[in-house]
């Protein structure tokens, strides 16, 4: 079993020091993984020589990190990525769900915790991500989650599925608040969610080549300055919230006093902006006035 855990621990070492010599900086812990996928098995025991190396397991394992070496980034070689304690398919065509956006499910599952049904709308909505978490934390909440990006509402439907939410979920394309389906407007809702693209273009010339050069454009750029789905998304939400509806939506760093002021231009009355786990200012609350 010793010499079994040794050969295992000298090839993940071999794949950390390759990727360490590329720029990575967990390049032990995605070289950990990586053993673990290749195998089948969980990172505990991958690195506690559960497993024997099969010129199989070899071979995908040195597949895996040459393409980690490309900068491609390790949830879209898994395939999947946890968020808000939940196992999500994840593919190039949607954005790698990140701990801040836990932020904005909390915001709203706390909003809408007293409701006997929740009506959510999710824009911008990716792998399903905040959509599912929100469901699968609020058994009456109804949730309609709208992308762009028919590849990534694709993502959605399997992840959807995969989580037994279909009941409670219903995927819609459209561009935030104009439907691209074909079907009904969007109506109102008790709450409107939303990690949406807050990128400015030159920012994301300057971005790690994991994320610059592997995630979706479409959910990264939010034009000249970064703010132009924000506009769209603050001066739609008073036609489409209820009566003490309230917006949650997650912003760029240093965009706060920005996302603020477009709130209120927009005619809403912000109640709170939330920081995340570094002490940024991420998620803005905000009502109709």
């Amino acid at each position: 079993m010793r010499d079994l855990a040794r050969m295992v621990l000298v090839a993940i070492g071999t794949a950390s020091r390759k990727l360490a010599n590329v720029g990575i900086d967990s390049s032990l812990l995605d070289a950990e993984l990586l053993m673990a996928s290749a195998a089948g098995v969980t990172r505990e025991e991958a690195i506690t020589g559960s497993i024997e190396l099969s010129d199989e397991i070899l071979y995908k394992f040195e597949t895996f990190v040459a393409r980690r070496e490309k900068r491609e980034p390790t949830a879209y070689i898994l395939g999947h990525k946890e968020f808000y304690s939940l196992d999500f398919e994840v593919t190039p065509a949607v954005l790698i769900p990140r701990p801040e956006t836990e932020f904005v499910v909390g915001e709203a599952l706390e909003y809408i915790k007293a409701k006997p049904v929740a009506r959510v709308l999710d824009i911008g909505t990716g792998s399903g991500a905040i959509a599912i978490a929100i469901a699968a934390n609020a058994p009456r909440a109804q949730i309609t989650a709208v992308d762009i990006s028919p590849d990534a509402l694709a993502v959605a439907s399997r992840n959807v599925r995969r989580h037994r939410v279909e009941d409670r979920v219903t995927l819609r394309r459209a561009d935030c608040f104009d439907v691209l389906d074909g079907g009904a407007a969007l109506g109102t809702f008790d709450a409107i969610v939303s990690n949406p693209p807050y990128l400015d273009d030159v920012e994301i010339t300057a971005l790690e080549p994991d994320v610059r050069h592997y995630e979706p454009h479409v959910a990264l750029s939010g034009g000249v300055g970064g703010l132009r789905v924000i506009r769209k998304i603050s001066s739609g939400a008073g036609a489409h919230l209820e009566t003490g509806g309230e917006l949650i939506m997650e912003m760029g760093l240093g965009h706060a006093s920005d996302v603020v002021g477009i709130m209120v231009h927009a005619g809403l009355l912000v109640l709170d902006v939330i920081n995340d786990f570094a002490g940024q200012m991420r998620v803005a609350r905000a009502r109709v006035r």
